[in-house]
């Protein structure tokens, strides 16, 4: 309806004299005002040298004329803004619609497009800390909405497995040898120990000159497998680091279709960098090769690719990486979710890119997230010195296991809870935001269950089932047959689900549905507050039923676009 509606009032504009029309319709804050309105008379009343008042008068009186289906009332409201209605036919035909779809929306915006999506980017012999997370979620949650928009998606993360960090890792290892774990040892114990390592390697890198001649000495042989123990200390460690992903990557809920690694193309890192440094898109400097940004771009700046010992540098690697990607899945869209951090860098990367292979550069697009932070601000963990992601999960989950101790379930049952609700919490407390905005984590307003929270959606869910299942018991079907004469606010909010998932699309911004989600489970609750919805002697209670149904179904939909799971029971 919206699409519709804005196509019209494009052509009404061009018929009154607009070349080029611009047309926003948007949902008013207060349904008083109706269901649709636009400003598009304030916004071209210059443009015919009308009044916008007058101009409105003249758009109102041409829509009227085109006598469109399921409006009920055209207004004109303040100086000029067009206020539209839609019938009582059209909510109930809503729900009707929403309850003939399968369990999960599916939609054909993008069809026949393919994508590749690439997120979390981990890096091994490192803790996947809380940045990865959120890299996650919001990689996770973009891939879920554009694979419901039709197109063809592939999940791809990038993993760093050579470079300094490696080798400080390596050097940490063989430092702390004696603290090794057994083999026999869970691979969190194992993970742990590797991340002590690389802090330790870390600060004696900053620490001892010395120590960092070393660190870099094994960077080359690690590059260069030239030392038989170093080899076999990394490939341990990368390893450890590898299935210990896998199992976060399983609660998060996410399933990557191809892992990349970084020591894959490093050898045509170094290839493409020379070939273009002949071509003088790159150029030496003080034994290194770099890309002055500025040069193709005052807003840029430079960047080395090459460095002094002559290895690639991750921006080497990353041109490598974007034209290997391209030959194993030729996509329209290229997408890549990384920390804010990164902004600046990737800007430079693809300025260079653009130079090397302008036609991948073209279809790669850069998302960022902001950082999370905890309400005090601090980021210490009582598993590192920074928070990994292992950690921040288990730390919610010990608090929703504190939350439900007294509530009756199984061992099994409880466990199941404890993950969904608390993976529940996490994600919607990161999607709730804006890519690109900071996130700060408050366990308790997180975990709430009366409130702009994961548990919140999910109670919803949990609530509308158990009033279907009661139904259920007492033979009384959800249909869509006798309605009531008044429309609730519940129906006037319902149907814009679709509306809401493709600005998601269009934006990469999962946020809009987690905001929808809390208003329409927030006007879920007060209806069922106060309506009897299941009661025999009630000739509406079926449809009761079926708005129920159908709330349940897009919250489902919504919560699964997000990547957040419903328990059975609350």
């Amino acid at each position: 309806m919206k699409q519709q509606l804005e196509q019209v009032f494009v052509d009404i504009l061009k018929d009154l004299g607009v070349t080029k029309p611009k047309v926003v319709v948007e949902h008013p804050d207060d349904m008083a005002f109706g269901d649709y309105t636009t400003n598009i008379a304030l916004m071209h009343s210059k443009d015919l040298k009308e009044k916008p008042f007058i101009l409105a008068g003249k758009i109102v009186k041409a829509l009227e004329a085109k006598e469109l289906p399921n409006i009920e009332k055209i207004s004109i409201a303040g100086p000029g803004f067009i206020n539209i209605s839609l019938d009582r036919n059209f909510f109930s035909q809503s729900v009707k619609d929403i309850l003939s779809k399968k369990d999960i929306f599916n939609f054909n915006w993008k069809k026949g497009e393919k994508v590749i999506i690439e997120y979390t980017n981990t890096n091994v012999l490192k803790p996947l800390h809380v940045g990865h997370l959120m890299g996650n979620i919001l990689g996770e949650s973009i891939s879920r909405i554009i694979g419901i928009s039709g197109a063809e998606i592939k999940r791809a993360c990038y993993q760093g497995d050579v470079g300094l960090h490696v080798a400080k890792a390596v050097w940490g290892i063989q430092f702390l040898v004696k603290e090794k774990p057994n083999m026999k040892a869970d691979i969190s114990t194992q993970t742990e120990f590797i991340g002590k390592a690389y802090v330790f390697g870390a600060n004696a890198y900053e620490d001892t000159p010395a120590v960092a001649e070393e660190i870099k000495k094994i960077n080359k042989s690690i590059f260069e497998k030239s030392d038989k123990e170093i080899t076999a200390l990394y490939e341990w460690g990368r390893q450890i680091s590898l299935d210990h992903f896998e199992v976060l990557y399983k609660k998060l809920g996410t399933k990557f279709d191809y892992y990349f690694f970084e020591s894959e193309v490093a050898d045509d890192a170094l290839k493409i960098v020379k070939e273009f440094l002949k071509k003088g898109i790159f150029e030496e400097s003080e034994k290194a090769i770099v890309f002055k940004g500025e040069k193709f771009d005052t807003k840029l700046h430079t960047r080395v690719f090459i460095s002094s010992e002559g290895l690639p540098t991750y921006e080497a690697k990353d041109i490598a990486h974007a034209i290997r990607k391209e030959k194993v899945f030729s996509a329209d869209r290229s997408i890549i979710i990384t920390a804010n951090e990164q902004d600046d860098y990737f800007k430079v990367v693809l300025a260079a890119m653009h130079e090397i292979n302008p036609e991948v550069a073209k279809k790669t697009k850069h998302v960022s997230h902001g950082l999370l932070k905890l309400t005090t601000g601090k980021m210490a963990s009582r598993k590192g010195n920074v928070i990994t992601g292992e950690a921040f999960i288990d730390d919610v989950e010990e608090l929703v296991r504190e939350k439900i101790k007294d509530k009756g379930f199984g061992k099994e049952e409880a466990g199941s809870v404890v993950t969904k609700v608390a993976i529940g919490a996490i994600k919607y407390s990161i999607l709730k935001q804006a890519p690109g905005s900071g996130i700060i984590f408050d366990f308790d307003k997180s975990l709430s269950f009366e409130g702009d929270s994961g548990p919140y959606l999910q109670y919803a869910s949990v609530r509308a089932q158990s009033v279907l299942s009661k139904a259920e018991s007492m033979d009384l079907v959800p249909k869509v047959g006798l309605i009531p004469e008044e429309t609730s606010d519940l129906e006037k909010i319902i149907y814009r689900f679709p509306e809401v998932v493709h600005r998601a699309l269009s934006e990469y911004s999962p946020h809009y549905i987690a905001l929808f989600l809390t208003q329409l489970t927030g006007t879920f609750n007060s209806w069922y507050a106060n309506n009897k919805i299941i009661d025999t002697t009630d000739p509406y209670s079926p449809y009761k039923l079926a708005l129920t149904q159908a709330t349940k179904k897009v919250v489902d939909s919504g919560l699964n676009l997000l990547g957040i799971e419903v328990p059975e029971k609350m």
